[in-house]
């Protein structure tokens, strides 16, 4: 059965089973595990951005296509849900439908626009043109703040069902009140799975498997009949659907779209980074690398300036451990996961269990 829900794609190491173990019911129990809005917060970034580095991983990791315009089409889908709720006196289940369905569609026409003129011309020149496409998309939506928001954004309402004041019932469960953030947290995780499992299933349908031989030698992909133009146009078009849908899922959440939060480049920074620590060409590393890196990003800070407190006495390392050094100590531990993981995390994991079999 689980060899069904993972097709057929299972861990193949025990430290990458028990840890996948971990962070699911990790996820799955965040609100009953937690308390306080930042935990919580957490959790939800970690299930959008395991969808989001997987989607990517589609294209860097599986077909060896490196774009800079992911975070473009992440960002539709957040300002479509966000538009369609703000445009409209009364918040509605049809206005997030409809504003997402036509986040879908520009999504889809761009990514097929893209690939059409673009997937043809070499990979670095192909980065370029997704890198120009990305940032005038951003730029457009900083200056139509009449209808964006502009540089501020937009803060919208959600239907009741999903507003904090909701309560689903009076009395609480495990301590947690049956509210309407928690309905939402949990739309958010129950859709960031379920997509997560349609890609696990993508990359290993026969669909993934010439996706991979595009990756490995597209000359001989190509002389074996496959039209890798194609392949690669529709890997470029899925990625960008369900980085759409990612986006949506962010909105949502957050209740609210910007240009800096939904398209700044620092997203797309993030996801690189994730990509290359959880290891490339593995769904499961866009798991371990987006739990790693969001729980750095948001507790490093917190943790370096209680370190620093403690070692008052010895100003050297107080002054190192300064809260405001904390994007230098996650560089070194970047640096220190490619040095010894040069695969990635999964990528080792992996590795270790394939020389310990021979």
């Amino acid at each position: 059965m689980l060899t069904r829900i993972l097709s057929g794609d299972l861990p193949r190491s025990r430290t990458l089973s028990v840890a996948l173990v971990l962070i699911f019911l990790g996820l799955a129990l965040a609100p009953f595990l937690t308390s306080g809005a930042r935990p919580l917060n957490t959790a939800a970034t970690i299930c959008i951005y395991i969808v989001l580095v997987a989607s990517y991983d589609l294209l860097l990791g599986y077909t060896g296509i490196v774009s800079f315009a992911h975070t473009m089409f992440f960002g539709i889908g957040a300002y479509g849900v966000g538009l369609g709720l703000s445009s409209v006196e009364q918040p509605t289940w049809t206005a997030i439908v409809t504003g997402l369905l036509a986040a879908l569609a520009v999504a889809l026409v761009l990514a097929l626009v893209v690939g059409l003129f673009a997937l043809r011309v070499r990979a670095i020149f192909y980065a370029m043109i997704t890198l120009a496409v990305a940032s005038s998309f951003a730029v457009l939506a900083s200056q139509l703040s009449d209808f964006s928001g502009g540089e501020d954004g937009k803060t919208f309402s959600v239907p009741e069902l999903l507003s904090p004041g909701y309560r689903l019932m009076e009395s609480e469960l495990f301590g947690r009140a049956l509210d309407g953030k928690l309905i939402t947290y949990y739309i958010v995780f129950t859709g960031c799975l379920l997509l997560f499992l349609f890609l696990l299933r993508l990359v290993n349908s026969p669909f993934g498997r010439v996706l991979q031989a595009i990756r490995e030698n597209e000359f001989r992909a190509e002389a074996l009949g496959y039209r890798t133009v194609l392949y690669r146009i529709w890997a470029n078009c899925l990625a960008a659907l369900v980085a759409a849908l990612a986006g949506a899922l962010m909105a949502l959440w957050l209740r609210y779209v910007g240009p800096k939060t939904m398209l700044g480049f620092e997203v797309m920074t993030d996801i690189l980074l994730i990509v290359v620590i959880g290891g490339m060409g593995t769904m499961y590393g866009a798991v371990i690398g987006a739990t790693l890196f969001i729980i750095a990003q948001n507790y490093l800070k917190t943790l370096m300036a209680q370190g620093s407190g403690a070692l008052e006495g010895v100003p050297l390392l107080a002054q190192a451990l300064h809260p405001d050094r904390w994007m230098l100590w996650l560089g070194v531990l970047f640096v220190l996961s490619i040095y010894f993981f040069p695969a990635g995390i999964v990528g080792k994991l992996r590795m270790r269990k394939l020389q310990a079999r021979r």
